[in-house]
């Protein structure tokens, strides 16, 4: 079968990487791709919210599913054009993906439906926010309703911070529109994970437990990122930890969009907080996360081709996902100034030859290849994936790798995996 996967960052990259070791899968398009991408697919041309020219390129080519990365696709209802033009399309609807969409839809859905979250207050008036700011106690997180690529989620620990983001968000607009609408929320404590699961808006089948770095320097100290990096599996999740969460979260989230009308087929991502108290739910998205899929996907054993195409077709019940004994490790190196201003055409230097080793990927991030060589293009630039039977070597592979890949302002975390040795009440091994 052909497939075009829309996209263009670590996260498609690891798509493809999967795709190409399918069985039933003999050529593999993306759009636009990155130089990572072109070793293993076709780039094609077209931008990811360019649905018309994505559509005319699945009919012309007689794609047989496309497979959608990225949310703003998604939000933008690639999903309703391609499926109204009959084309095969792997993700959730736009009226879904309001789940990642807006933040305000999935906090009112989580309370309507007894899901655990933060206590939280809604505001779309600048004056009614900066009021509750100096009457409430902290800290607290405000959030951009909108997409934000990550990035929309401010900590902050006293009035003068609240009402200083109040007004970056609602007034200066750093967000642009999605910041035209903002959420005050309770600072939950404990230990972040993510949670993603495969659903055909029926049946639900979680992936391995993953950790995420969202911080831009050790320690968890910065500005937010896209994510700087991430682990999986989380040795504290244990099997009771994981049927809290899909008994409390991922099944009433999908039994709740469907009694909507807002049937979910796809990714759900469930970003958590867990603690000795169980889960509560930070936010969700509606696709793969980026870097949690560079660490999941390569202990994935089934054929990701296969999985897309039960849930596409509604008979995911009769898939079993197996898994790979073995940790895996992503570091991301960025470009100086990342997650604000930085430079792109640096050339990369020091990128692994042999693709046959199975302890290491390299998934391109923000690359483009020109005739002098691969240069950076993005400010996430690599994630360096090490595998391993345990999580130090695993780590150790993938800080090998990253110290060997040069370019000029280069960073990364130095910490990533670190959070592995912490314990949480009854959570913990």
């Amino acid at each position: 079968m052909n497939i075009l996967v829309v996209g263009a960052g670590g996260r498609e990259h690891a798509i493809c990487w999967k795709l190409s070791r399918s069985k039933i899968v003999s050529k593999i398009y993306c759009a636009p791709g990155n130089a990572g991408i072109a070793e293993i697919a076709q780039c094609l041309p077209i931008e990811m919210l360019d649905i018309a020219g994505l559509a005319s390129f699945a009919k012309r080519e007689r794609i047989d599913l496309t497979v959608v990365g990225p949310e703003d696709p998604l939000t933008h209802g690639i999903v309703d054009e391609f499926e109204t033009q009959g084309l095969r399309i792997f993700g959730p609807t736009r009226e879904a993906s309001i789940i990642e969409g807006s933040k305000a839809f999935a906090k009112e859905f989580m309370r309507e439906n007894h899901i655990p979250t933060a206590p939280f207050k809604i505001f779309d008036d600048r004056e009614e926010a900066l009021r509750f700011c100096g009457d409430t106690r902290y800290p607290l997180v405000i959030k951009a309703d909108g997409l934000a690529a990550g990035k929309g989620a401010i900590i902050v620990n006293n009035v003068e911070e609240a009402r200083e983001t109040v007004d970056r968000m609602m007034v200066d607009k750093i967000f642009g529109e999605a910041g035209s609408k903002v959420i005050i929320e309770d600072k939950l404590i404990g230990e972040e994970i993510t949670v993603m699961a495969f659903t055909d808006g029926k049946t639900v089948l979680p992936m391995l437990p993953s950790q995420d770095h969202k911080a831009v320097r050790d320690g968890d100290q910065g500005p937010n990122t896209g994510g700087m990096g991430a682990y999986c599996p989380v040795p504290f999740v244990t099997d009771s930890l994981m049927v809290d969460i899909m008994d409390l979260v991922l099944e009433p989230t999908v039994r709740g969009l469907k009694a909507r009308n807002r049937t979910f087929k796809g990714i759900l991502y469930a970003g958590l907080m867990v603690n000795d108290r169980g889960p509560k739910v930070i936010e969700f998205n509606c696709r793969f996360g980026d870097p949690e899929t560079q660490v999941v996907l390569p202990l994935l054993e089934n054929d990701l081709a296969e999985v897309f195409i039960s849930i596409v077709d509604g008979n995911l019940s009769l898939e079993e996902l197996t898994w790979r004994d073995a940790y895996a490790v992503c570091v991301i190196m960025a470009s100086k100034g990342y997650p604000g201003t930085y430079e792109k055409g640096t050339l990369i230097k020091g990128l692994p030859t042999d693709r046959r080793d199975d302890k290491c990927h390299v998934f391109h991030a923000g690359t483009k290849k020109l005739d002098n060589g691969i240069v950076t293009n993005g400010g996430r630039v690599l994630g360096v994936t090490g595998l391993n039977a345990n999580l130090h070597d695993a780590i150790a592979g993938a800080y090998d790798i990253a110290d060997r890949i040069k370019f000029e302002g280069a960073f990364y975390r130095t910490d990533i995996g670190q959070k592995a040795t912490r314990r949480w009440g009854r959570y913990a091994h």
